[in-house]
């Protein structure tokens, strides 16, 4: 019985060879790979359905069934590869080929991976830091294999404050990309504020009132503070003289513009900016000899241009 089964199927055999032009060697690889590809689809359609019974969860079918079919995908390849290229002396062959086609393919994942290890090695940014990449500000809230993520500020946001969205951003861009780190080396920033008075305004009395204001809110560091931040800057050959704050007299178009400039804390920008300029509005009210000054246009008249004006007509 054996005998004929297998004398029918030579015939069936050499019948396809004529027909198709497949050689016996090829159909028997076409047959067991149809075997292997329909096992495995059952295969997988047992595992979901035994999954659908315990769980009730429609997130956690999502990943199980991603995972199945990672798995399933993973053997169909091996032994299709196994089928196909004469057992597993040719798989390394095979993977050469395949991991060279895969780096070409997967360029920015694997670039993601190495700023992942560059993040986790060098750590030019970390958890809690302040910085800004690409155009994106924010408060780095989290470092994953492909991506970080910042809580993001300013946009639309006319302050350092936080928009309400997150930005994830591909590791990759650590390479390719300027990044600004707020925090780094230095945890505080030094803000300015433009104030700009008449040219008739008393200015000395204006910088005095704002020194004394920005005295007021500038950051105040103790002496322990203000040396470990020297040490530290020094160490990325960053020097402060002091950490008072300064300010700094300029003549501009249609005024003097007296520049503040102060010590802040990363996350009270805005709110020493409220506060400074609260202090101002009311000290300069307060003061009959300092106007704000704006744009305005002047004519200027010299004596005697009104009468010759009249004459000439």
């Amino acid at each position: 019985m054996q005998n004929i089964k297998n004398v029918y199927m030579r015939k069936i055999e050499h019948w396809v060879e004529e027909v198709l032009g497949l050689q016996t060697e090829t159909q028997e690889n076409i047959f067991l790979s149809v075997v292997v590809l329909l096992g495995l689809w059952l295969l997988s359609r047992l595992l979901l359905k035994i999954a659908s019974r315990r769980e009730t969860d429609s997130r956690k079918l999502y990943r199980w069934r991603k995972t199945t079919n990672y798995i399933v995908t993973g053997l169909g390849i091996v032994l299709l590869v196994n089928i196909w290229f004469n057992g597993f002396q040719s798989i390394a062959t095979f993977l050469g080929l395949l991991s060279a086609g895969l780096v070409l393919a997967l360029k920015e994942p694997i670039m993601n991976m190495a700023g992942w290890a560059f993040l986790i090695w060098k750590r030019p940014l970390r958890i809690g830091d302040r910085i800004e990449i690409d155009g994106y500000k924010g408060d780095v809230i989290d470092i994953r294999l492909f991506q970080f993520t910042l809580n993001e500020i300013h946009n639309w946001v006319n302050a350092d404050q936080a928009t309400g969205r997150v930005v994830h951003i591909p590791n990759g861009q650590i390479f390719t990309r300027p990044q600004a780190n707020y925090s780094y080396g230095f945890p505080f920033i030094w803000n300015e504020l433009h104030v700009r008075i008449t040219f008739e305004s008393d200015w000395q009395e204006a910088k005095a009132i704002l020194i004394e204001i920005a005295n007021k809110y500038s950051e105040e560091l103790s002496e322990d503070a203000q040396l470990r931040i020297k040490r530290e800057t020094q160490r990325h050959l960053i020097f402060y003289k002091d950490f008072k704050p300064k300010l700094y007299t300029e003549v501009r178009e249609f005024g003097i513009e007296i520049t503040v400039r102060y010590l802040c804390n990363l996350s009270r920008r805005r709110e020493s900016e409220n506060l400074i300029w609260e202090d101002i509005l009311t000290n300069f009210i307060a003061s009959p000899d300092i106007q704000f000054a704006y744009p305005t246009t002047r004519f200027y008249q010299a004596p005697g241009d009104q009468t010759q004006s009249t004459a000439d007509k």
